[in-house]
């Protein structure tokens, strides 16, 4: 019997879950064991997970869970660098040489646990079957405006908070804009045919900002790319990996330019492949915009958990996705593919 260990978020801030009760009914009725940890942050209450008749377990109690149990959860975990026994689901963010996913690599292989990262798990074609993308595009444009807005009261964005759906976090921008009257910024979206660039194009539009949408056939110079400095909002939507060109060079800081927002939504500062290079650390909720030049003034918000801006829409998406995919657990193709990946990364 395979048995799933829905651990709880460690992180601040992170209000979303990978199943949602009706998920956990469909895995206990196809033979799974399924155990839930209790969470004080967890946007779904775990007395609906309880009704589902799964078991329930104190939070982070996963560390002494049965040796074949698979634990999943979202986030990173506590980097305390105890070696890691079980197979996790989760997004590891490992292979794209940042320091903190060598050190969780480092921990499976003293451990003998396993890494099946949520990331990678994809089908024959080498596409996810499974994502957060289109509301972390919708949020990190979001959290792009809000910081544009900021600005133009003479300051930097204040702390951002979850908001109980997509109609919420609308109706508050839309109070924010009406104060500035008819101005509204432009916004040029790199990776816009995704799901994360259409998410941030959503936004966008529902704000009226007006977007240049770039995808691949726009970026296959490899650059320089002027055309980002003649707009306000600049919303990187695309993976750092080998060969990316460089969309926002160190020299943007003094350039002549109109670009006072940079919105890093695929957020990997640490990669040895990121196209911004203003900026090296993520923001966070509490201080959502990072200064990076102050006359005329540069801001970069990369938030890494923004769909949870959006926890309880965000969670259900993402839980339709993965939850056939759970089902053909242990041994079905996405997850030997992603095993493979690990096999691959830890040798």
């Amino acid at each position: 019997m395979t048995h799933l260990w829905v651990r709880a978020e460690q992180r601040a801030h992170e209000q979303r879950v990978g199943i949602m009760p009706e998920g956990v009914t469909a895995l206990l009725k196809a033979g799974f064991a399924v155990t839930v940890e209790e969470s004080a942050q967890r946007s779904v209450p775990i007395a609906d997970y309880a009704r589902t008749g799964a078991a329930i377990a104190p939070a982070e109690s996963w560390v002494n869970a049965p040796e074949d149990a698979i634990v999943f959860g979202l986030k990173e975990l506590a980097d305390d660098r105890t070696p890691l026994r079980h197979r996790h689901i989760m997004f590891g963010h490992a292979y794209k040489g940042q320091p903190d996913g060598r050190r969780l690599l480092d921990r499976f292989h003293a451990g003998g646990g396993s890494l099946l990262d949520l990331e990678y798990l994809t089908d024959e074609q080498g596409r996810r079957v499974a994502a957060f993308g289109y509301w972390a595009g919708y949020a990190g444009a979001a959290v792009s405006l809000i910081c544009w807005i900021a600005q133009q009261r003479g300051g930097i964005a204040g702390p951002v908070r979850a908001v109980p759906s997509a109609a919420h976090l609308l109706a508050d921008l839309q109070a924010d804009l009406v104060q500035l009257g008819t101005q509204r910024p432009t916004a040029l979206i790199i990776g816009a045919k995704g799901r994360v660039g259409t998410g941030a194009a959503d936004l966008c539009r529902e704000m009226g900002v007006a977007t240049t949408l770039w995808d691949v056939d726009e970026t296959a110079h490899g650059g320089p790319f002027p055309e980002i400095m003649a707009h306000e909002l600049f919303l990187n939507c695309i993976l750092a990996r080998p060969g990316t060109p460089v969309f926002v060079p160190a020299s943007a800081k003094s350039a002549d330019r109109r670009l006072s927002v940079v919105g890093d939504i695929a957020c990997d500062p640490d990669s040895d492949f990121s196209p911004i290079k203003v900026y090296d650390r993520v923001t966070s909720w509490d201080t959502p915009a990072f200064r990076v030049h102050a006359a005329p003034p540069l801001d970069v918000t990369a938030i890494d958990n923004l769909p949870s801006l959006m926890p309880l829409e965000s969670s259900q998406d993402f839980a339709d996705q993965l939850l056939p995919h759970l089902l053909t657990l242990p041994d079905g193709d996405v997850w030997l593919r992603a095993r493979a990946m690990f096999d691959r990364a830890i040798t």
